[in-house]
């Protein structure tokens, strides 16, 4: 009792620590399992492990088969939730590069790292190329922590997110099949029954896949189940067709539930990001406990298997040839320059995916006597937990030498996606601005994504901004709802993240009437409000500009947008196109130069009236 609470502890302490110190989970969790697994040999008085997963085989926390159990059943759910992510139009709608290092890449990687593995370790062909399978994808869970607080273009930012989330149920589909393919051969050779039993797992993994995942949408949408046990019916409906799957075929259980995943992600159900949202959160208990566990079934012997010069030369083989071969191939004729080439080169940390079915192969097929089997797991944990800790430790530094570290965070982010919000975000982005617009009215994002701006169906009260590393360039932040609380809210919790220059929001219905005492974070005017702005722009739905001559015309300037109601400042805009968002405090904007524009909404100005003020 005390070892499985203390695994559970144990993990989410290391969940915690992740998020503290911006890391990816994954390593305080192989970590703290090496340290209570094969490490802790080395000073318990017995020689034993603080937490003993299988000892002397019928001992240990999982006698005989129970952890094989709970590892596949657990690695089931992980895939699952993975295949869920995996969006049709979402790859359609990304660019070829990421395309191209979902495809070519990867067949670079696992020919690659194949060839490597079997000609530096002697590892028979089957083996070798198991070993590549796991090792394709990175996933967003390692990337996201990493890249967090690096500022980065938009385009490579994405590039890296969309490769990791694209390339999990990828890259977890190859290894299953890679290992089926080997699990068919039963030792004896690629037979002709052999083949034929690889048969059976492909065609009933696919079939029980796309069979119950189209059941369970059928039940989802008719209403069958009540909405409370919405998520818990899918969580049995997953294990059980995992189980019955590998019944009439073993060993196509793996297979069957990343198909089940894959077709529901693409399903149109009303209720898709809830279920989501509870497999993701079941997912982080379940990494959380195994990978202590598995981490701690490592036994010195087996990381005495790697203690050598060949894994070094495998580890760089991968990282320094093999990545940026596939990166550069996918990169060809795309609009990267060679430094964003060699950035992309460089982050590639393999993740959750890969560790956890390597683990589960491994043992497998380390029990079945396949040669070469027991070197799986450590090869594999070798790999996550060297290009974790490379890039986890060098990305910020590498950036900076490569010169794709951006200096200025010029980008703006907008909290609302209204229709003063989406004239506002148009023009900025026509003036070559990074502009992305938040909002959870899904109605508003998809109008803003018609006029081909970035936006973001989101939460500000959840975490879904802060770990958005395509918002790495942002650095202000427009608060543009009709909700004061919100936007006073928004400007509290994201102003030293996304407002590295200058944080504002639309002031309230009482702050504008005394002018006097507005807050220091106020936007445009002392005097108009949300209501405001929305009036104006139903009435002259476009922005405007007037030149500005020098610092007593933008004074008189200012004057008449406050004498007249109808006319409300934005931004001013140099004749390099750079642009700064107008404050209530409007008159104490300072003008760099005289060749410059104010930019606002509303009726045009007259210029006579201008020059008799």
């Amino acid at each position: 009792m005390l070892e499985l609470a203390g695994i559970i502890i144990l993990g989410i302490l290391a969940q915690w620590v992740a998020w503290k110190f911006k890391i990816p989970a994954i390593l305080p969790l192989i970590l703290i399992g090496l340290l209570v697994g094969p490490f802790a040999t080395l000073f318990t008085s017995d020689g034993t492990k603080l937490i003993q997963p299988i000892w002397n085989g019928n001992k240990g926390l999982f006698p005989g088969e129970s952890l094989f159990n709970f590892v596949s059943l657990a690695i089931s759910i992980i895939l699952f939730e993975g295949g869920l992510t995996l969006r049709k139009n979402e790859i359609l709608n990304v660019g070829p590069v990421i395309i191209k290092l979902i495809t070519v890449a990867v067949v670079v990687t696992f020919f690659g790292a194949g060839i490597a593995a079997h000609f530096i370790f002697d590892l028979s062909w089957p083996i070798s190329f198991l070993f590549s399978a796991l090792i394709i994808v990175t996933g967003p869970t390692v990337i996201t922590p990493i890249l967090r607080n690096i500022p980065l273009k938009k385009d490579v930012s994405a590039i890296l997110k969309w490769e990791g989330i694209l390339i999990d149920p990828i890259g977890a589909l190859v290894a299953v099949l890679v290992f089926e393919f080997i699990r068919a051969g039963g030792g004896g050779g690629f037979t002709g029954t052999a083949l034929i039993e690889f048969g059976k797992i492909i065609l009933f993994g696919f079939t029980f896949g796309f069979t119950f995942a189209y059941g369970l949408a059928f039940v989802i949408k008719r209403k069958i189940v009540p909405h409370y046990l919405l998520n818990v019916v899918t969580l049995a409906a997953v294990l059980g067709v995992f189980v019955l799957s590998d019944a009439f075929a073993h060993e196509s259980g793996l297979l069957s539930v990343v198909v089940m995943g894959l077709v529901l992600g693409n399903t149109n159900l009303p209720n898709i990001s809830e279920i989501l949202y509870f497999k993701e959160s079941l997912s982080v208990l379940l990494i959380s406990i195994l990978f202590i566990l598995l981490s701690a079934n490592i036994s010195l012997e087996d990381l005495k298997l790697i203690y050598n010069w060949r894994a070094g030369l495998l580890f760089a083989v991968v990282v320094l040839v093999i990545r940026p071969l596939g990166v550069f191939l996918s990169a060809a004729g795309s609009d990267l320059k060679t430094n964003e080439k060699l950035f992309i080169s460089w982050v590639g940390p393999r993740g959750i995916v890969a560790a956890g079915i390597a683990s589960l192969f491994g043992l497998k097929l380390y029990k079945t006597g396949e040669p070469g089997a027991e070197y799986i797991t450590p090869l594999v944990f070798m790999i996550v937990l060297g290009t974790v800790l490379l890039n986890a430790t060098t990305a910020r530094y590498f950036a900076r030498i490569v010169g794709v570290f951006l200096k200025n965070s010029e980008g703006i982010l907008i909290i609302g996606s209204s229709k003063i919000s989406r004239l506002i975000a148009d023009y900025l982005k026509k003036n070559n601005r990074h502009v992305v617009l938040v909002d959870n009215n899904r109605s508003n994002i998809n109008k803003a994504k018609d006029l081909g701006l970035d936006a973001i169906v989101g939460n500000i009260y959840g975490d879904q901004l802060t770990d958005n590393i395509e918002l790495n360039d942002i650095g202000y932040l427009m608060a543009l709802t009709g909700n004061s609380d919100l936007n006073k809210y928004a400007i509290e919790k994201f102003k030293n993240q996304f407002g590295e220059h200058g944080s504002f929001r639309l002031i309230t219905s009482e702050e504008m009437k005394n002018p006097l005492n507005n807050p220091q974070e106020g936007l445009f005017s002392h005097t108009d409000d949300y209501y405001k702005l929305v009036k104006l722009a139903e009435k002259y739905p476009g922005i405007q500009e007037i030149k500005i001559k020098d610092k007593k015309h933008y004074k008189n300037l200012i004057d008449i947008t406050k004498e007249d109601k109808e006319i409300i400042p934005l931004f001013i805009k140099d004749s390099d196109v750079n642009i700064r968002i107008i404050s209530s405090f409007s008159e104490e904007m300072e003008l760099v130069e005289n060749d410059s524009f104010l930019a606002y909404i509303g009726k045009p100005i007259d210029i006579e009236e201008v020059k008799k003020s």
